[in-house]
């Protein structure tokens, strides 16, 4: 008697455990998010399935915007210590949907990803003057330790341009198929989808260590800004321009 008893008060105890949860507000995100990396704004809904009006990270560079975002943590999840969240984010042009599975600190995968991002962005990064939009479709993305560790998916540039100083120079749409082996080294084939430059090439990613190498031609002439910017940047062939980099991130 005494034992069923204990049962009982446990799977009570549990039950309410487990409704306090499922029915805490989302603005108790606030108190366990580092406030110093991440900005949280119209937090509603609750832990399990809310949204924030808006999103902030902080990076070495300064503030980046995610926008709105909406989530739902799917609540099984928690037993193997593996949030799985279903995540949104919307900020204009920009946006990310997919699903996200916390594995560590800097260890997650990021399933059925479909994102957007300006191109622009890219200049806090490094210094190139670049416009457009990067879009990535990804079946899978596993991170571990903070590096790609196995993927599939295709980054697309659409809209490419260079920003010149006379104004945006249009270079047309290409794409990046990718695939990475448990592992192993990230490995990408380079191609034109639209515009005057047609490419074709490889890229190579391995831990930190990066090479591409890819050829540019054209069945017409090209402008002559875009002849000047690849003349900088490339070496000037018979058929073409050969474009190799090469370093570590």
């Amino acid at each position: 008697m005494k034992m069923s008893r204990l049962v009982g008060a446990v799977a009570l105890t549990l039950l309410l455990f487990v409704s306090l949860l499922i029915t805490a507000p989302a603005r108790l995100i606030g108190l366990v998010v580092p406030g110093d990396q991440v900005v949280l704004r119209g937090l509603s809904g609750t832990v399990w399935d809310g949204s924030a009006t808006g999103v902030m990270l902080r990076l070495p560079q300064g503030y980046f915007q995610l926008g709105a975002v909406q989530w739902s943590l799917h609540p099984l999840s928690l037993l193997t210590l593996s949030p799985h969240l279903s995540v949104r984010t919307m900020w204009g042009d920009q946006r990310f949907a997919g699903e996200v599975i916390l594995r560590g600190q800097q260890d997650l995968e990021l399933l059925n990803l479909d994102a957007q991002l300006a191109a622009g962005l890219l200049a806090r990064f490094a210094p190139v003057a670049v416009d457009g939009y990067f879009s990535l479709q990804a079946e899978l993305l596993e991170i571990r330790g903070g590096m790609p560790y196995s993927g599939k998916g295709r980054l697309v540039w659409q809209n490419a341009a260079w920003k010149s100083p006379r104004g945006l120079v249009p270079l047309g749409t290409y794409a990046l198929d990718f695939e990475q082996p448990e592992g192993g080294a990230v490995q990408g084939e380079i191609l034109s989808l639209s515009g005057p430059l047609e490419a074709t090439g490889t890229l190579m990613l391995e831990q930190r260590r990066y090479e591409m190498d890819v050829q540019l031609r054209s069945d017409t002439a090209l402008d002559e800004q875009v002849q000047q910017m690849l003349s900088l940047i490339a070496t000037p062939e018979a058929s073409g321009f050969n474009l190799v980099l090469a370093g570590d991130l």
